[in-house]
């Protein structure tokens, strides 16, 4: 299956999760902080940091940890972390 990144696809697998495919994908920043700007990126993978927040079609502040991907799904992250890595 595939999934929607800011635009841009990439594949996913059923079951897996969007951080999963995020990271398989290359991504580390999810999003900025919003005190200091600073690049988030997943801490603990399971859903009690909430660092791990992105877009999922139109819906903010999802923990990508503890959504699993679904066929087109758009995910949306910070403006400035398009960019891989």
């Amino acid at each position: 299956m595939t999934i929607k990144v800011n635009g841009k696809t990439i594949p996913a697998f059923q079951g897996e999760t969007v951080l999963s495919a995020l990271i398989a994908a290359g991504y580390k920043t999810l999003r900025k902080s919003a005190v200091g700007g600073e690049p988030r990126g997943a801490l603990c993978g399971m859903g009690v940091c909430y660092e791990c927040l992105v877009t999922v079609n139109g819906i903010p502040n999802v923990r990508a940890c503890m959504e699993e991907v679904e066929e087109n799904m758009e995910i949306t992250l910070d403006d400035d972390c398009n960019t891989k890595g």
